[in-house]
């Protein structure tokens, strides 16, 4: 099955209180799916599910069976408070059903589970993401990549893909030895979304490898709104 989109912004009033995913059966029989949420907690290093339920979030209908071939829509709507201060996150688990097998037939069902991320602010909220620093890392595969240490400062959480970033490094001696941009399209496709919540830092490790261990790193950030 397709489930899409897999990151979804919700504000908590106007239309954007409520957002679409849609499931797409590609199966040659009936797929029974549900969809539950709940509530994720942000640290440095992201989004961690916390099990708590996501009573601020409506999902309509929680279930449907799916005909082959055909596409489900579910809305997520958000019913918390309208004026939530900071921003609000949520896995959604879109997760299919087991069904029941004839009677002496025995077999192994897989069932396919997606995660879909919720991400809640309030509607006049803007996001101020900074980097503050920029390390070389050495990994385990004796390579070396950039990790970025995020902030935000704005009232509602924000994406790293949301606007430009340029990365420079330097050896000892100030010598150029590594320049690289990204639009905002490229960020998300080589480096993710890099989701940092209201008034939160993350500590990103990215997958770009660098030409050696030494000198510095120079990353700017450039919100796109901001061009």
């Amino acid at each position: 099955m397709t489930v899409q989109p897999i990151v979804v912004d919700l504000k908590t009033s106007g239309r954007q209180m409520s957002a679409i995913v849609t499931v797409e059966n590609s199966f040659d029989k009936p797929l029974p799916v549900e969809l539950q949420a709940q509530e994720a907690t942000f640290s440095e290093t992201g989004l961690t599910p916390n099990g708590a339920p996501a009573n601020d979030l409506l999902i309509f209908p929680p279930q449907a069976l799916v005909a082959p071939g055909q596409t489900q829509s579910f809305r997520i709507q958000w019913v918390g408070d309208p004026a939530l201060v900071g921003s609000k996150h949520f896995f959604v688990t879109v997760g299919q059903l087991p069904v029941q097998l004839p009677e002496g037939q025995s077999a192994i069902q897989i069932l396919y589970n997606f995660q879909v991320v919720v991400n809640v602010g309030p509607a006049a909220g803007r996001p101020d993401i900074h980097v503050l620093r920029a390390d070389i890392v050495k990994g385990e595969d004796g390579k070396f990549r950039p990790t970025l240490y995020l902030d935000n400062t704005g009232t509602t959480y924000g994406y790293l893909s949301s606007g430009r970033l340029r990365i420079v490094q330097t050896d000892d001696a100030g010598r150029e030895v590594y320049r690289r941009s990204f639009t905002p399209a490229e960020v998300q496709q080589n480096i993710g979304f890099g989701l940092v919540a209201a008034s939160g830092k993350r500590t990103l490790p990215l997958t770009l490898e660098l030409p050696a261990g030494e000198g510095k790193l120079d990353v700017q950030f450039t919100p796109e709104n901001a061009r």
